[in-house]
């Protein structure tokens, strides 16, 4: 697994779209926003950042679910280092994720170092990210880690179910530290189900741009 890279294709020559989920890997209204609304406010990280916290995801895709938390860190002013785990199956090239960032010049910025690093684990002056490639429902379970708060940005659970078992949501509560939180675009059910069994309080919240609802939770 740990050769496999991401096969896309380009929607408008801008967003990328994944050949082996066809789904894109950000909202082609605003991806940016998307992040800000799905997992800032759906995690309420701006005012739970302390030093040290920790953000865990599965899917780091294009990095710009990093790159917005990242940027929210900074903003919010918080003293000391952020955390970030990302689980990744298949890596995009560092030349289509450049690409891909291009589209954000918010966090442009921040995208330059991460680009610089070679888009993935690296240690930044504030932050340290973490990226474990491999299939999630191996590499999860061998983790040591806990979060403090989950980004589950995995693709459609339609076209990925893989990512969404009730198996990987058990994995992700073994590894989410009390009251924890999990955030999430989709609203399917089998994912809510999985969530609320592996023990979360589930909730359904009003969604990004078309999509109609989203999924909250918090680690009981």
């Amino acid at each position: 697994m740990q050769d496999q890279r991401a096969e896309l294709e380009w929607r408008e020559d801008r967003v990328p779209v994944s050949v082996r989920f066809d789904d894109p890997y950000f909202s082609l209204e605003d991806g940016l926003a998307e992040t800000r609304h799905v997992f800032l406010a759906g995690n309420d990280l701006t005012a739970r950042f302390v030093d040290g916290f920790h953000i865990a995801e599965l899917g780091f895709g294009t990095g710009l679910n990093f790159l917005t938390a990242w940027a929210a860190w900074r903003a919010a002013g918080v003293p000391g280092r952020l955390q970030f785990t990302s689980f990744e199956a298949f890596p995009m090239d560092v030349s289509e994720m450049e690409k891909a960032l291009a589209a954000f010049p918010e966090v442009a910025e921040l995208a330059g170092h991460l680009i610089a690093a070679g888009g993935g684990s690296a240690e930044f002056m504030d932050a340290t990210l973490t990226v474990i490639e491999g299939d999630a429902r191996e590499t999860l379970a061998a983790w040591d880690g806990k979060a403090d708060a989950w980004f589950l940005d995995g693709f459609s659970p339609a076209k990925n179910p893989e990512l969404w078992g009730a198996d990987l949501m058990a994995e992700v509560a073994r590894h989410t530290v009390p009251a924890g939180t999990a955030a999430t675009y989709t609203a399917a059910g089998f994912v809510r189900r999985g969530l609320e069994e592996a023990g979360f309080a589930v909730t359904r919240v009003p969604g990004f741009g078309r999509k109609r609802h989203m999924t909250r939770a918090v680690l009981g």
